[in-house]
Parts: structure tokens; sequence; C-alpha cells
């Protein structure tokens, strides 16, 4: 199996906005029924063997549940503690049947969620109610079942760059607002937010933080890429060089993007190594720049050196 199979956006849009808009969906529930955690880590879902999970969560008091989005059975599959399991069909629906088919088999479970503000986040269609979307309908199963493929390698690469870090690191996590998969690492210091910062951004970026990702493309950027960023953003961090030499930094939003295109990384000879290499190259020039101490927050036995572009 090929480590990074080809995946364009451009063959695969109107499928994967139908997709997005399924996790937005699932993810507001999530939202609505996890405990809270800093950064808003209880929000976002973990890859399983088949696709996606929410993880365990609950409303009150009530009897614990997760739903899981299966991949390769193509279904959504909601289960509660007490063994109770609905399952229905992810293709075939839009996302106003998907909505309401959700919210019928959490009945089945006794769950009764009210999803806080039900409609997409952050997207084009944004005013529009969930249950009123029956434009987005696009789900493929081959299309879908390869994006997982491609999501599952990108979280195993994640999770080896994390392992080079000894310091405050979240999980690996995929996140329904942006389509992305990424993990952050923290050099321990309190960041000060602009006054007219809102409470999500304010309490996500409460620290200094360096986070790794990948996406899918956006109409912003219209494939996929790997990237990293630091925030705070320090002074001449877009001076810092990159590896390999394909890699880049892009100006995105008042701050910049350390990018390495998604073909650029498979056309490497070893597009795994390169991709370390992207992360700990553009690691290094953020928290050098932000005067993070590098060799304390190093992993004893970690494989950053071999990944290093600086001494």
């Amino acid at each position: 199996m090929e480590l990074f199979p080809p995946i364009p956006l451009a063959e695969w849009r109107d499928c994967k906005e139908t997709l997005h808009r399924f996790a937005q969906v699932v993810g507001k529930i999530r939202l609505a029924s996890s405990v809270r955690r800093n950064h808003w880590w209880n929000v976002p879902f973990h890859l399983t063997g088949r696709g996606i999970t929410t993880r365990p969560m609950r409303q009150a008091e009530g009897t614990p549940f997760t739903i899981d989005l299966d991949f390769v059975s193509h279904q959504l599959v909601a289960a509660s503690l007490d063994g109770t399991e609905v399952s229905f069909p992810l293709y075939g629906q839009s996302v106003a049947s998907f909505h309401r088919a959700i919210l019928d088999a959490l009945a089945v479970l006794r769950v009764r969620v009210d999803i806080p503000v039900p409609h997409p986040f952050d997207l084009p269609d944004a005013p529009r109610p969930f249950a009123e979307d029956t434009e987005h309908a696009a789900y493929d199963p081959v299309q879908v079942n390869r994006y997982w493929r491609v999501l599952s390698q990108v979280a195993l690469v994640l999770e080896e760059s994390a392992a080079e870090f000894s310091g405050k690191v979240s999980p690996v996590h995929h996140f329904w607002h942006t389509f992305d998969i990424a993990y952050s690492r923290f050099s321990g210091r309190q960041a000060e937010q602009p006054a007219e910062a809102d409470p999500v951004t304010r309490e996500a970026y409460s620290r200094e933080v360096i986070s790794f990702g990948f996406w899918f493309g956006d109409d912003t950027f219209p494939e996929p890429a790997f990237y990293c960023y630091t925030a705070p953003e320090p002074p001449g961090l877009a001076e810092e060089p990159l590896a390999p030499e394909s890699a880049r930094w892009v100006a995105r939003s008042g701050s910049h993007l350390a990018v390495l295109r998604y073909d650029d990384a498979r056309a490497e000879a070893d597009p795994r190594d390169a991709v370390l290499a992207f992360y700990d190259s553009a690691y290094r020039a953020g928290a050098q720049r932000a005067d993070w101490d590098v060799a304390r927050l190093a992993c004893p036995g970690g494989i950053t050196d071999q990944h290093s572009t600086r001494p």
C-alpha cells in the first residue's frame, strides 16, 4: 500500500464538502456532550481502525454513548454503554437526511441532544441550518475510504513527530471545524491575547504553541498539504530555512504557515522522512525564534536529530 496515495482536491471536492458537513453535525453533538478540556481538546475526533470516533460522552447524568463514522462499511454507528446500538448508511444521504437520521438514532439510545447552533461553522453556507441542506449529498464510498487511508497514514507520521517532544503535547486529533488533522507542542509559557480575541481563540492559544498538521485543501489553498505554525508568531520566523527544498513559508491571515505540498512530499525518495524533516525544520524555526529551550524539551531517545537540518 502506498504511504501517501494521491488525493487531489478537484477529484473529490463535492464529496469532501458533504463529508465535512456530516462531521460538523457529529462534532457539534460532541461539543454539547463532552466535558470541556483545556484548549478544547474534548471537541475533535480521534481515529479508529475503521474511521473516526467521538469517544465516550454523555448528556447530564444519562448513559454514556459514542458516535463512530465507519469509512470501511460506510455507516454511522451510535452505541450506548448498555449495549444498544443503532446504525445507518452514510451513502445516499444529504446533510438534511443525515441530520435527521442521527437525531433519530440518538432517540433510540434515549439520548436527547440540543445541537448548539445547528448549522455549519465557518463554511460558505453557514447561515443555512443542517436540517435544510439538501444540496450537499455527494458521498462517494471510494473517495471517502481514500480520505480515511490518507488520514490514517498522516496520523502515524504525526505520532512519530509528537514522540520527539517531552513537554506538554496534545493528542493527534481530527478537527471538524477545518477538516484537518494536527497536534500541538507547548513551551509552558502563557501567551497574551489581544483584547478583541473571542473566547474560543483566547482559550485555544492561551499558551505558546507550535502546531503541526495536514489538511486536504480548501478554497484558499486548493490542494492537500502538510503545515506548521507558531503562535504567537515570533519576529523573523519566515526568514528561517525549511526542509526539504520544496517547503516554503506562506502568508495567511497576517501570519505565516510553513507548508509542504502533499504532492511534493509524495515525490521525495522517502516521503515519511521528508515530512518528519519538514516538521522538525519548522519546529526549530519557531522554537529558536521564540526562545524555547529546545534541548530541554527534546524527548530522550527521540528521533529529532535524525531529521534536523540545523545543528
